[in-house]
């Protein structure tokens, strides 16, 4: 039976959320996951290469997998929330992914802005499983969300990230409390060009529920 590929809207406070739902590559899905984009206002949208390719090693772990465009992005109503509307938007999507699939455990992830929305989120005290923070921008916002909070944590950095440098995120995700775990996938830029597929193979090889 082909895996179930799904394009829909879901409801959020500024209107309807364009996503895609995707179940694993093998199997009933063991853990569902959400997705967070980058920058909205910088190109960033739900199918960007790198969002694709941690959708799709979260898929071959067992995972089903939501996608979604931010308020203002292609289909999506709305406009750019200045962080915090788009903060709300992930809070809709997990919504309607937690009543999708009840009994599952569910981890949080996102790439370069989005990785700072899911990181947020998942320390509301969501209750998720993990949360995956792909390029993580050092440069912008404040942090102060983080220093308290006991999620397992897992942060994948290009080597060469010009948006998260490795000599500021070490020492970052050092001062951090536990359970925490920086990767470092050797690539050309931010956009993990030339580690795409090491990216991918990274988040495949976490397992489910693994921090």
């Amino acid at each position: 039976m082909p895996r179930r590929i799904e394009s829909l809207f879901v409801d959020g406070s500024a209107g309807r959320l364009e996503a895609l739902l995707e179940e694993p590559e093998e199997g009933e899905p063991r853990e569902a996951a959400l997705v967070c984009h980058p920058h909205p206002q910088h190109g960033g949208t739900m199918h960007n290469k790198v969002v694709y390719r941690i959708a799709r090693g979260l898929r071959r772990s067992g995972a089903v997998v939501l996608r979604f465009n931010f308020r203002g992005v292609n289909q999506s109503a709305g406009s750019y929330g200045d962080g915090e509307g788009e903060l709300d938007d992930a809070r809709a999507a997990l919504k309607y992914l937690r009543e999708r699939y009840p009994d599952l455990p569910y981890t949080l992830a996102g790439f370069s802005f989005g990785s700072r929305v899911a990181l947020r989120l998942g320390c509301e005290g969501s209750g998720a499983l993990r949360l995956i923070a792909v390029g993580f921008p050092t440069r912008y916002h404040h942090t102060s969300n983080l220093e308290h909070c006991l999620r397992p944590r897992i942060f994948i950095q290009s080597t060469n990230d010009e948006f998260g440098p490795l000599e500021e995120l070490r020492p970052f995700v050092e001062s951090l409390p536990e359970p925490k775990k920086l990767i470092v996938v050797a690539a050309q830029d931010h956009f993990f060009v030339g580690g795409l597929d090491k990216l991918e193979e990274e988040i495949a090889g976490l397992g489910v529920g693994q921090a």
